[in-house]
């Protein structure tokens, strides 16, 4: 009876929800952390609230993440201390350092923008070295397809997770139904998917809705607790089986002659054969010879083809 129910808990897709932006809007961040544990929140180094959100989050039991700022590819104001492809090693390891001290308990690192430092593998390679000095993971938030995050971690110990859903691109409640939807489906097909949002009131009202209702098949996790999964694989598709042809090939059907062949007799071939032998010597006896080749004459029959030289 406890392997049947076991079995359903351990096929369930698992879904990890990150919740970014935590540390300037303490009334709607306070919401968030009414959900469920494993609701997950990732804390701006030098947002006014950031210490008193990450305190708040670890006696839940909840599971921490810093929210690094980094370079972005588009012009805009950026937040204190964010990281840029241009910083030298000591320059991210120390600001690394510093936001440790700000956003206690963290165990992972995720980016907050950062489409130009994340796509420098110089860059990356920096923010690595620094993580692995602290047992953190990074969790790519993916905001540009040519991320280096994975190949900067090579060799560094550092493991990568990678945001499948953003929630809220949009602050529309149905748009945002419609990505949490989604990231389900990605999670029951694939075994996991992590959805990243932010604590919008409209981001808010949609989790306090649909968390309570998440399928019987989908499991609610920590986005550490993916550290070591794979993506589901397929099942091998039977094969196809071909359509008989129409018109099938049957072979080339025997044609019988309407009369017998005559037949040859031996000493019908043998005259052949004799008379042959007798031209031959009458032209050898009246120096009919052929061509030799590397002979002065050899090649004076073809003097006239135009094709004899090719």
């Amino acid at each position: 009876m406890f392997l049947l129910l076991a079995c359903p808990v351990a096929q369930a897709g698992k879904l990890a929800i990150v919740i970014d932006d935590f540390g300037y809007r303490p009334a709607t961040e306070n919401q968030v952390l009414a959900m469920p544990v494993n609701v997950s929140i990732a804390v701006l180094p030098d947002a006014p609230h950031a210490r008193e959100m990450a305190l708040k989050a670890h006696q839940q039991g909840r599971e921490i993440l810093i929210h690094l700022p980094m370079a972005p590819l588009s012009k805009q104001p950026l937040e204190r201390n964010t990281l840029t492809p241009a910083m030298s090693r000591d320059q991210v390891a120390d600001i690394i350092q510093q936001a440790t001290q700000k956003v206690p308990y963290a165990v992972g690192l995720n980016n907050h923008m950062g489409s130009a430092m994340t796509s420098s593998l110089s860059g990356m390679q920096h923010v690595m070295q620094a993580l692995s000095h602290y047992s953190y993971y990074f969790l790519d938030s993916v905001t540009i397809g040519n991320s280096q995050a994975v190949p900067a971690a090579a060799g560094t110990g550092v493991r990568v997770l990678k945001r499948q859903v953003f929630l809220d691109d949009t602050a529309n409640e149905a748009d945002i139904r419609h990505q949490f939807n989604r990231a389900v489906a990605l999670a029951r097909r694939n075994g996991f998917a992590i959805a990243i949002g932010h604590p919008h009131p409209a981001t808010v009202r949609v989790l306090q809705q649909m968390l309570p209702s998440l399928p019987g098949d989908i499991v609610l996790v920590r986005p550490s607790m993916l550290l070591n999964e794979r993506p589901a694989t397929a099942p091998a598709s039977p094969p196809v089986a071909k359509p008989a042809p129409t018109r099938p090939f049957r072979g080339v059907p025997y044609c019988p002659s309407r009369q017998p062949a005559p037949p040859i007799y031996a000493d019908a071939m043998l005259g052949a054969i004799a008379s042959s032998v007798a031209d031959t010597w009458r032209s050898i006896l009246r120096g009919e010879t052929a061509p030799v080749a590397g002979k002065p004459n050899a090649g004076k029959a073809d003097a006239g083809n135009p094709d004899a030289a090719q």
